[in-house]
């Protein structure tokens, strides 16, 4: 029944620093919610999605085009957790991303100002400390690039014996900004200003633009008056939102990203929104598809992940976007072109799942607590958890569940001493887990996408 030790290092990463333990473990042990960084450490079961996204995708098309992804899973089925995979994935290959939570409150798909201003304070890069978080804004990625081409600048002069390279650096940046940014297409000129004079205002220590300038980058309300004398004579609004949007991904490409991934994540539950906004939010939906398939999102991975209920329930009423998104196969390496990423359809089977989950949590709970557990009774517990999760809940988020009730069985296990669960005590691990995630309201929402 039970894998060996052995197994156990094939199917976890074999090197995991401990600050990025602790994170996950805090996650899962808390809330059981996916780690914002360092998931791909507990991943399993979506590899193939992954893979054909990798090869078809980041090494081809997303080398000048663009393409767009309906993500489909259930609450708790693993959106946000393959998103922060892809994440992670654009991150490597050199690529500014933005992982949005759509809500109607906080940022609803049919304000496209919402929706540019949630992407210009999400957007970041992979950072080259490993125990540095990323910086997380438009602004700030402007400011980093800026001083990273600065002291490339000053590095090379400096070892060409040039007697003053900081100063020199700094001009070499500064033509590059005007001459060479300044030509990339873009489709809101005022947009390709705010970056360049933003960019220059940094530079030259000008406090006062740069904050004028950063105020508008982030799609706050400022008067065009405060703007205009660089050159940025539009107002950001929901009726140029997306006119934005679209020039933000045109601009990263001439700041020398190798492109954008946009990854928004529908975490409201309730999708009983009103017909009007419902058209509003199937028609944007539409643009960005058919933007995508005329490439006026240069180098732009485009992710929208909701649950199956979208398609059944609002995408029909809509016949322009049920043609673009309707589709007989999901993404696999027999169809890498298909819209579709369909998250029920996984690799492993919902207790394989789990059972996977558990073999890679035991050496991060061990790096993480400096402790040598005794893998194969571990592994034999997981399995036993796994199993009594799977057959006493009905919901498809139980990966919630499991993984927040194994670290907790864990962190037992170090505390009072190792020993084998029983069938019986693992149904009641879980169901003690059930009710402190839902607070024993059995009627609440459930749990927050795993």
């Amino acid at each position: 029944m039970s894998e060996s030790a052995t197994q156990i290092e094939k199917t976890t990463p074999s090197k995991i620093d401990a600050r990025t333990a602790n994170h996950i473990l805090q996650r899962l042990g808390e809330s059981g919610q996916p780690p914002e960084f360092g998931v791909e450490q507990i991943n399993v079961g979506n590899e193939n999605y992954l893979e054909v996204l990798e090869h078809e995708y980041f090494h081809r098309q997303l080398k000048g085009g663009a393409s767009f992804k309906l993500v489909q899973g259930y609450f708790g089925g693993g959106k946000t957790h393959f998103l922060y995979c892809v994440r992670d994935m654009a991150w490597r290959h050199g690529f500014a991303v933005a992982v949005v939570e759509l809500s109607p409150t906080e940022c609803p798909y049919d304000d496209t100002l919402k929706v540019y201003s949630s992407v210009a304070r999400r957007l970041a890069t992979q950072v080259s400390d490993v125990d540095s978080a990323p910086r997380y804004g438009l602004t700030d990625m402007l400011r980093d690039l800026v001083d990273r081409e600065v002291q490339q600048h000053a590095r090379r002069l400096r070892e060409e014996g040039e007697q003053r390279p900081g100063e020199e650096a700094k001009h070499l940046v500064r033509r590059w900004l005007q001459r060479e940014v300044g030509r990339t297409p873009c489709e809101s000129v005022s947009f390709r200003k705010a970056v360049i004079e933003f960019c220059l205002a940094w530079l030259d220590e000008d406090f006062e633009k740069e904050g004028r300038l950063e105020a508008w980058l982030r799609g706050e309300p400022v008067p065009k008056k405060e703007v205009r004398d660089w050159g940025v004579y539009e107002k950001m609004s929901r009726a140029n939102g997306f006119l934005m949007l679209r020039s933000l991904t045109q601009m990263m490409t001439g700041l020398g990203f190798a492109g954008t991934a946009l990854l928004f994540d529908e975490v409201d539950r309730n999708l009983s929104v009103s017909a009007k906004r419902s058209q509003v939010i199937g028609d944007n939906l539409r643009q960005v598809i058919d933007l995508c398939g005329r490439h006026q999102l240069p180098n732009t991975l485009f992710m929208y992940a909701v649950p199956p209920e979208f398609m059944r329930t609002i995408v029909p009423d809509y016949p322009a976007l049920h043609q673009r998104l309707k589709t007989p196969v999901p993404l696999s390496v027999k169809s890498p072109q298909a819209v579709l990423i369909d998250l029920e359809q996984l690799d492993l089977s919902p207790q394989e799942l789990l059972t996977s989950i558990g073999h890679k949590l035991i050496p991060i709970f061990e790096v993480a607590r400096d402790v040598t557990l005794d893998s194969q009774l571990q592994v034999d517990n997981a399995e036993t958890l796994a199993a009594a999760c799977v057959n006493t809940q009905f919901e498809v988020n139980h990966r919630r569940l499991f993984v927040k009730t194994f670290v907790d069985f864990l962190q037992l296990q170090r505390v009072e001493g190792q020993r084998g669960v029983d069938v019986d005590e693992a149904i009641d691990l879980v169901l003690e887990g059930h009710a402190a995630l839902t607070g024993g309201d059995e009627g609440g929402d459930d749990f927050a996408d795993f």
